[in-house]
């Protein structure tokens, strides 16, 4: 098993940035992938961005791409989304998963979830 913990979300005002940040626990292993996917009110839970181990790989979903940087720090376990000129629309319950290579991606462990509002 392989426990993830968000933590970062919180009320930030529109064009304002956040860090989230998340730690890998368990029986974790390298050479995973790791990525981040969200939810909004309402609406299924879509892609976010992905990162490989090496951090060589990234990948972001297009409502995201500039603004949003994906890092990894293996040292520390810890996977990081830098999340800069937040929208409204940016509002959600943000999740680390693993593992998680593409948009397509069915990650097997998922955090419990961070909340993100962006007030505009």
């Amino acid at each position: 098993q392989v426990q993830l913990v968000e933590s970062g979300g919180g009320l930030v005002q529109a064009g304002g940035s956040l860090r989230l940040s998340c730690v890998a626990s368990g029986r974790t292993s390298s050479g995973e992938t790791m990525g981040w996917f969200r939810q909004a009110p309402y609406k299924e839970r879509e892609f976010v961005a992905t990162i490989s181990w090496s951090g060589g790989k990234l990948y972001y979903s297009d409502s995201v791409k500039g603004r949003f940087t994906i890092s990894r720090d293996n040292a520390k376990n810890t996977l990081y989304l830098q999340m800069n000129s937040l929208k409204p629309e940016d509002t959600a319950v943000y999740y680390c998963v693993s593992p998680c290579d593409s948009n397509w991606c069915d990650p097997e462990y998922w955090g419990q979830g961070t909340q993100v509002t962006v007030s505009s």
